[in-house]
């Protein structure tokens, strides 16, 4: 018999390590779900039934116990046994957090009056579901990737919305100021006004938002706040375990935690002193643990960043490390509304961005992933993966 794999945690890196699971226990009560899709569903184009990643037929061939709505409390290691809100345990042989991340929300006043929200899970998007209309005056708050999907959300569904970033562009991290740029003008195409280098001081109202008052004094009349600034690792099951916690859970290579029968993936998960905050590492430590639980000894070395942006007809991608220091090679066409940069340092690519036409984005991940060098194709590397005749 297998011995027994609980994962506390139903999301999309559970879903793709649930194949091996004998149980899987999630505090939403929902199926494991795309969360890069909630924008769509806040808009009215996806459903929340075409959100699931597995229905529960999948689950049940497999086996797997799934028990979603039912949180995970507290874990006994030396009995290994995992804990449940409603007090029963299950007992475990190896355990797998993937408990995810946490919306921030700002500590400035007025934060817990109604109508202020984050955008995170379904429960967020249908309460924003439920005031999101025409006439509804809504403020975005972070100008990051969930920031601009809330946004771009709520201004298909009918409401007068603006996005305030700290910042002086749009995806600091992520983007150069050229791609910001552009990505502003395409925001603000969707009928959303964009305020940068704009600090949130408070959240006016008594009994409910009526606006948000700005460092500078504005007010922005709202009747709908929501704070996208950013996740932060779920990570209170494993620090009140006594494991090892900093910003994340801390594991190693082999994804294990300070005790060697529980392990961690995802966003909840520290790896060498970086937490990573999207979908595509959760994958690739998914993928690695199923290998070590298998019995082979396989080993995360960590994930080259790439990040895609697809909210409303705009498209951006980047990856690597964008920032100064290296040469640029620089395609750009205003009129298609295209533009790219590709970063090199000591013969490879280091870094790219990509706005408007980002196919090629997985070619230059891979040349940055594998440090291949680019001399033999650096004539044509802004033009894409190289043409081969056929022989």
């Amino acid at each position: 018999m297998a011995e027994p794999l609980i994962i506390v945690g139903n999301g999309m890196a559970a879903a793709k390590l649930g194949r091996h699971a004998v149980a899987v226990v999630g505090a939403e009560p929902h199926l494991a779900y795309n969360r890069v899709l909630l924008s769509d569903v806040l808009a009215g184009k996806v459903t929340v039934a075409e959100t699931q990643l597995r229905p529960a037929a999948w689950w049940q061939g497999l086996g797997v116990t799934l028990l979603y709505g039912t949180p995970a409390a507290g874990i006994d290691r030396a009995a290994k046994a995992l804990v449940l809100g409603d007090g029963r345990r299950l007992a475990y042989s190896r355990l797998v957090l993937a408990t995810g991340s946490e919306a921030i929300r700002l500590p400035i006043p007025g934060a817990d009056l109604p109508g202020v929200t984050t955008f995170r899970d379904l429960a967020d998007v249908h309460a924003l579901m439920a005031c999101a209309r025409p006439g509804v005056r809504a403020v975005v708050i972070g100008g990051g990737l969930l920031g601009i999907e809330a946004a771009s959300g709520l201004a298909k569904a009918g409401a007068q919305t603006t996005l305030i970033h700290v910042m002086d562009r749009l995806m600091e991290r992520q983007l150069d100021a050229r791609a910001a740029a552009l990505l502003r003008q395409a925001v603000e195409a969707q009928g959303v006004c964009v305020e940068l280098n704009a600090r949130s001081a408070a959240i006016a109202g008594a009994d409910a938002v009526t606006g948000l008052r700005l460092a500078d004094g504005r007010v922005l009349p709202a009747d709908i706040i929501v704070m996208a600034c950013g996740v932060r690792p779920s990570s209170q099951l494993a620090r009140a375990a006594g494991l090892a916690v900093d910003r994340g859970v801390v594991v190693d290579d082999g994804l294990a935690t300070s005790d060697p029968d529980i392990f961690a993936i995802g966003e909840c998960a520290e790896h060498r002193g970086t937490c990573y905050g999207i979908v595509a590492p959760a994958y690739e430590q998914a993928r690695v643990l199923a290998r070590r639980l298998a019995g082979e000894d396989a080993r995360y070395e960590g994930s080259t960043v790439a990040t895609n942006l697809k909210v409303s007809g705009v498209f951006v991608f980047s990856a690597g490390d964008i920032g100064p220091g290296g040469e640029d090679i620089v395609l750009a066409d205003a009129g298609l509304g295209l533009y790219r940069r590709l970063v090199v340092r000591d013969g490879r690519l280091a870094g790219a961005v990509l706005y408007g036409d980002t196919a090629d984005g997985p070619f230059y991940l891979d040349l940055i992933t594998n440090r291949t060098p680019i001399a033999d194709m650096r004539a044509d590397l802004a033009f894409g993966p190289p043409v081969r005749e056929a022989a």
